[in-house]
């Protein structure tokens, strides 16, 4: 697979391979050794980078992903995010929080360093100069190699940028979740910054897979969601019926012509799909082979656009701070 940079100097495969599902979010976790066969099987498939946080489980899947990663940790590269409290969940990016959840996250990750360590959310308590001063100085310490933020402001990207360099930015970007191209992404790209879109299929939206009128489990995080109410779901349908019209006239699936507008909005982004199917995780690694053309790019941005989105992003509160 192509390879691709976020900031300077960290290399990573085109898409890489969002492992929060296999244990939260989306049903009972996955068992281990399909988990881990799942992960391998990716990078055997040209997969170089792995999202992971301290926050999906909490704290089980790093476990899962270090296990899977631990006999092929030099080829491949880690992410992880801190920044929660669990018991009761809150945030929390105190400088003596963050040192303690690294050395935690390092043993379940059974390694020495963390590749990209991610601010997951925010913290309007902490200065974000704070936050960035500890990542730097785990980094000069060789626990972290690159610092990210994730949902954070254009503001807060500069603030932060300025103490110690962001490698990337993670935050939900797709064809109906379009909110980072008004300030988040200029901001990225006038800093040399790689933005990495989590749900880049829309949480299986965009796939086709999810019908109208469909219901999801109580431990299904969707069914939580305001874009997957019955009624959000019959009125984005159109969107679906676009990113499907394209794919048909391409010979691939909604999901891939997806992954590759992504891909062609800028060589700074890597999308991180996940699926707890092995057939679907290759399907979407097979997304960098398809070539949109310029017309198809400006056909979906000008219809996405006019077509809008019914029901807010993620959990309803999801806000840049």
């Amino acid at each position: 697979m192509d390879k691709r940079h976020l900031g300077t100097a960290l290399e990573v495969s085109a898409i890489g391979l969002g492992c929060m599902g296999l244990s939260a979010n989306y049903g009972d976790p996955v068992d281990t050794e399909h988990g881990i066969n799942l992960i391998r099987g990716a990078h055997d498939q040209g997969v170089t980078f792995f999202d992971t946080a301290e926050a999906y489980g909490p704290r089980t899947n790093e476990i899962l992903v270090g296990e899977a990663l631990e006999p092929i940790r030099d080829e491949v590269v880690l992410s992880t995010k801190f920044g929660f409290e669990f018991d009761p969940r809150r945030l929390n990016s105190r400088p003596d929080h963050i040192r303690e959840v690294v050395d935690q996250m390092l043993q379940r990750l059974r390694t020495d360093r963390i590749d990209l360590l991610y601010q997951h959310r925010v913290d309007p308590d902490v200065p974000i100069e704070d936050v960035a001063g500890t990542v730097r100085d785990l980094i000069a310490q060789g626990k972290v190699g690159h610092f990210g933020l994730s949902e954070a402001s254009a503001d807060t990207i500069r603030r932060a940028h300025a103490v110690q360099p962001v490698a990337a930015v993670q935050s939900e970007y797709s064809i109906w979740a379009r909110d980072p191209e008004a300030e988040v992404l200029p901001a990225c790209e006038e800093l040399g910054i790689g933005f990495v879109p989590w749900s880049p299929l829309g949480q299986g939206f965009l796939t086709g897979t999810v019908g109208r009128g469909e219901s999801f489990a109580a431990n299904d995080i969707r069914s939580r969601f305001p874009r997957f109410t019955p009624e959000a779901l019959e009125a984005n349908q159109p969107i679906v019926d676009l990113v499907s019209e394209i794919a048909a006239r391409q010979q691939v699936t909604p999901g891939q012509v997806a992954l590759a507008w992504l891909l062609a909005k800028s060589p700074a982004i890597v999308p991180i799909p996940g699926s707890r199917r092995p057939a679907r995780v290759t399907e979407n690694l097979l997304a960098a082979d398809v070539i949109l053309g310029a017309d198809d790019i400006a056909e979906i941005d000008a219809r996405s656009a006019l077509l809008g989105v019914a029901g807010a992003r993620g959990s309803g509160h999801e806000t840049y701070r």
